[in-house]
């Protein structure tokens, strides 16, 4: 085992206050440029307090962020787009991680292939095939089509991380449920899933984070303001010249729902996967 010194403990915490501050102060300069109601356009100088403290900004872009819909309207877009993504790439690809991790068929080597291949694409490269597609099914200019967007872009990363997962599950766990006479899909419910939460929850998180914070796709597939969501209301603020401090509230306002979920997650988030132990008797 080996032992820290004072030194090593000394250069990790000084290199963890590094990090710290990289990660810190461009949250500390956007609550700084969204309370500054000074601001008119862009910053023209560094400033660690705002000159003139303002919640002006806050009101304008609840009001009003950059389309007809208040603030509420384009929270709303934006969780059933990107809730709706999560949930459907979680929820279709959990059968689908389960028979990738314990089966063995016809088709399984390729078929993991293209997941892999998926996951590694750039989204703009299916934005051709998508897009002829949702207009073949006329939802192309709806949320729904959308959120199939999004979910099309989660899904391959959400079977990888969530086959990972049941493969570190003790096969032994599985098979004495099976030989106390439970079913396969029981099996699944009642042993594997429950172990399998945590990874679930990262994967569920990020297919999240993806369609909430995605614009420059969305507006291929947005044609109505009724449909806008926030990530592209942030960026309809530049192209309407308001000023970086209504863009900056915007983006901590936008924000919190994201915090939100972290902290309700965060114990599987943090603690991550627990398989349980086999007693052996001797």
């Amino acid at each position: 085992m080996l032992r820290s010194t004072p030194l090593g403990r000394g250069g990790a915490y000084l290199l963890l206050g590094v990090v710290a501050v990289f990660v810190l102060l461009p949250i500390w300069g956007l609550f700084n440029v969204a309370l500054d109601g000074s601001l008119k356009g862009a910053p023209v100088e560094l400033r660690f307090v705002p000159k003139e403290p303002s919640l002006e900004a806050f009101r304008s872009v609840w009001n009003e962020p950059a389309q007809s819909l208040n603030f509420l309207g384009l929270l709303r877009n934006s969780l059933v787009v990107s809730g709706g993504a999560a949930l459907v790439s979680v929820g279709f690809g959990l059968s689908a991680a389960y028979a990738f991790a314990r089966f063995r068929f016809p088709g399984r080597g390729p078929g993991l292939f293209l997941l892999l291949l998926g996951t590694l694409l750039p989204p703009v490269a299916l934005m051709t095939p998508l897009w002829l597609l949702l207009s073949m099914l006329g939802l192309r200019t709806s949320l729904l089509g959308l959120m199939l967007v999004y979910t099309a872009f989660a899904m391959p990363f959400c079977i990888w991380t969530m086959r990972a997962a049941f493969q570190a599950i003790p096969l032994e766990l599985e098979e004495a449920a099976l030989l106390d006479g439970a079913s396969t899909l029981v099996t699944f419910v009642r042993v594997s899933l429950p172990l399998a939460l945590p990874p679930i929850a990262v994967a569920a998180l990020i297919a999240f984070v993806l369609g909430y914070s995605e614009f420059a796709i969305g507006w291929l597939f947005v044609e109505s303001a009724q449909n806008v969501t926030l990530a592209m209301g942030i960026s309809g603020l530049m192209d309407l010249g308001r000023p970086w401090s209504a863009t900056a509230a915007l983006a901590l306002l936008m924000s919190l729902p994201v915090v939100i979920l972290f902290l309700l997650l965060r114990r599987w988030l943090l603690t991550g996967l627990s398989l349980g132990t086999i007693q052996e008797e001797e």
